[in-house]
């Protein structure tokens, strides 16, 4: 292998999944610039580097140096000391001060930086309070490129030691060797697979209790992720075998061991992570305290109540429309679900009107923001998510709100009930006062949460709770296509795709992936924005079905970044390019920030020498540090169960045979019912007719049901 070094003078392209990137080095006494390739995720601009591997050329792009392995070291001549300083690594230092240190004192300035850092003050307009940030950091720093050389050493991206450093501290190192797979447990961005690769490094033995117990839990928790809240046991020894490579035997013993600890529920041929079972036998049991207490609110002439809102909206109700009324005046407890079209939204209006005569304490929720904001476009009522109406605690962790400190409410109506996860019901029941009365609102029909669970479907499917169904669609939607059609998926059939100028639902066949590509970039870019006169940015969302692939989200996003926010000074951290402006969506709960898992915002400003970025989401602001960036990534495309709860004006989707696998009917039926006004499916005939027909959606293994089922208290729905 040969060897070149150089300090590093910008970063063309990280992959965030892999890591590869692409690197521009300047080498001493070269004027052109060589471009490096290969696993270089976390390198930055200005960090010096020596690189192993050999020379290839490529034929669109040259002659370039693939990097089989490196070394980070601190530069050592004027030039790459600046360009490290400007990088914004040092946080305090941008490049004017850089300019102004390495001026002072020339090679020497980093050994100032480590032994004397006081000369600084020799700076002018450098004050003390810039002082402290600056050593502070460059201390860190330190510490964090001393964990950074323990973690590759040991198979693990250097881009994970800022997280570990900042959980750990100074004991970063030592807590990695004596406890390896609770980094798992305790570090945002670190599974079980890196935990265990670096275990592997230190010798543990793959038959070792510790390694098997983490294993398993980390198979459960990744069936969580996929919305399974348990998993038969027969169908999870082949998954952990294969997974940790252990005679079944030990597997058995470890997971009897677990169940022993509590860590583990068994029940019947079932699994759960134990406080997955919790949290479904506690809902039952709320379920069946609200079901049993009587209500604060006054008991009304149902009939007498139908006919005043009638008048009030001037209306006269469809019979489904009133049942549903009814049914939820009469009802502690109740269900609407229904599709696009069929008036829920009248009868919450209507249901609101009539509650707001009886009583002011009523509380309007929904899982996510866009989801709150709509709804109290639609009531005119205020409406929360359902994460601020229970009040994080940020102490004790959970919800200020439970048992023991009740929501204030009377009435609490939730919308777009289907994105309720497990955890989030349990929650909001436990904080459901005795007398409230509760309304769910949602399209069964829809895909499931994106947490662990199957919520509104198991409440109906149990016949635990009273469900009224709205199927009739109304004249007024009837004109809408995107409404037509989303039911004739649902129904199993396939949706019009004949094309009408005017229509608010195109579809543009087109079979080979990369013409699906092009012709979604120019929609998006072009054709939109001048006919529709929509924003590309804000107005339009492309939703894909996969992430990998040509017409995955992930490539669509790289090329509609280029094409709408094109930047010249990108930030390129946990394995993204980020620039100003930029779509993006939040892919984690933070609590601490108020931002969820699926909500959508923009880059206001990158600050390279505070080494923060300012993110909006809905005109509230927020602030993020670099190192957890890794909690955002771009949302110009994005995937159909991360959008749900969303809306916007005009929605483009792929749809070709390569997504086979996920091409599902309600994942098509979701998609198309997140546009407002106008939808463009882009792709083959025969990829439609596949999702239309494919009713076979990935079964969630669940325990709510059977919860349900079993609590004597809960009556049998009517």
């Amino acid at each position: 292998m040969e060897e070149i070094e150089g300090f590093v003078e910008a970063i063309v392209y990280s992959h965030p999944e892999n890591g590869f990137s692409v690197l521009r080095l300047k080498e001493k006494g070269k004027k052109e610039l060589t471009t490096l390739v290969g696993p270089l995720a976390s390198v930055q601009p200005g960090e010096s580097i020596s690189c192993q591997g050999s020379w290839k050329f490529h034929p669109a792009h040259g002659r370039q140096f693939e990097v089989a392995e490196f070394t980070l070291k601190m530069p050592s001549d004027v030039v790459g000391i600046q360009k490290y300083l400007e990088s914004g690594l040092i946080k305090g230092i941008g490049p004017v001060f850089a300019q102004r240190i390495v001026e002072r004192f020339g090679a020497g300035t980093l050994d100032i930086i480590e032994q004397t850092p006081k000369r600084l003050l020799e700076i002018d307009g450098l004050g003390t309070k810039k002082l402290k940030a600056i050593t502070t950091c460059w201390a860190e720093q330190k510490t964090v490129r001393e964990v950074m050389i323990f973690l590759r050493a040991h198979g693990a991206s250097p881009a994970l030691a800022q997280k570990i450093f900042r959980h750990y501290g100074a004991e970063s190192i030592s807590r990695v060797k004596n406890h390896p797979y609770a980094l798992a447990q305790h570090i945002t961005g670190i599974g079980f697979r890196i935990a265990d690769t670096i275990a592997q490094k230190l010798g543990l033995s793959l038959h070792s209790s510790p390694r098997i117990r983490a294993g398993i839990e980390f198979v459960l928790s990744e069936l969580a992720s996929e919305g399974h809240t348990c998993f038969p046991y027969l169908q999870l020894l082949p998954l952990a075998e294969k997974i940790l490579e252990v005679p079944t035997l030990l597997l058995e013993r470890e997971i009897e061991s677990l169940i022993q600890d509590h860590t583990l529920v068994r029940h019947e041929e079932l699994v759960w992570l134990s406080f997955l079972f919790t949290y479904e036998e506690e809902i039952a049991k709320e379920l069946s305290r609200l079901s049993a207490r009587s209500q604060a609110v006054r008991t009304i002439r149902i009939d007498k109540a139908i006919e005043w809102v009638s008048n009030l909206f001037k209306m006269e109700f469809a019979p489904q429309q009133q049942e549903a009324i009814e049914q939820t005046l009469f009802n502690k407890v109740h269900i609407i679900t229904g599709g696009p079209g069929t008036g829920k939204s009248t009868i919450t209006k209507a249901i609101l009107a009539i509650y707001e005569k009886l009583t002011r304490s009523i509380v309007l929720a929904a899982p996510t923001g866009r989801a709150a904001k709509r709804m109290a476009q639609i009531t005119r009522h205020p409406a929360s998510t359902i994460h601020s109406l229970l009040e994080v605690d940020f102490v004790h962790g959970g919800f200020k709100k439970h048992r023991q400190d009740p929501l204030q409410a009377d009435f609490i109506i939730v919308d777009e009930a289907s994105m309720i996860d497990t955890f989030l019901f349990f929650s909001l029941l436990k904080a459901t006062p005795d007398h409230a009365k509760l309304l769910l609102i949602g399209d069964v029909d829809q895909l499931p949460s994106v947490g662990p669970g199957s919520i509104l479907g198991d409440l109906i499917a149990s016949n635990k709770v009273q469900v009224s169904r709205l199927t009739e669609i109304f004249r007024q939607a009837k004109g809408s296509r995107i409404i037509t059609n989303a039911h004739r998926i649902n129904q199993g059939e396939i949706p019009s795709l004949q094309n009408d100028e005017t229509s608010d639902f195109h579809f543009i066949h087109i079979e080979e992936p990369e013409a699906i590509h092009d012709a979604i970039i120019r929609l998006v870019s072009e054709t939109i924005p001048q006919k529709w006169h929509y924003d590309r940015i804000d107005d339009v969302q492309v939703l894909s079905p996969m992430k990998k692939g040509i017409v995955g989200a992930e490539n669509l996003n790289h090329k509609l970044q280029e094409v709408l926010n094109p930047s010249t000074q990108p930030l390129f951290r946990a394995g993204h390019r980020f620039h100003v402006r930029d779509k993006i969506m939040q892919i984690r709960n933070d609590y601490d920030k108020h931002v969820y898992n699926g909500d959508i915002g923009r880059i206001v400003n990158i600050d390279v020498i505070e080494q923060m970025v300012l993110l909006s989401f809905d005109g509230r602001e927020v602030e993020y540090r670099f190192d957890e960036l890794d909690t955002i990534t771009l949302a110009y495309a994005t995937s159909v169960h991360k959008y749900q709860g969303s809306e916007c004006p005009c929605i483009v989707m792929p749809v070709h045979t390569t997504h086979f696998k996920l091409l599902q009917k309600n994942l098509l039926y979701t998609a198309v019912t997140r546009g407002r006004k106008l939808v463009y499916l882009v792709g083959s005939k025969k990829a439609v007719a596949i999702a239309v027909q494919n009713d076979h959606a990935l079964k969630r293994h669940t325990g709510l049901c059977r919860a349900l089922k079993q609590d004597a208290l809960l009556p049998e729905a009517l």
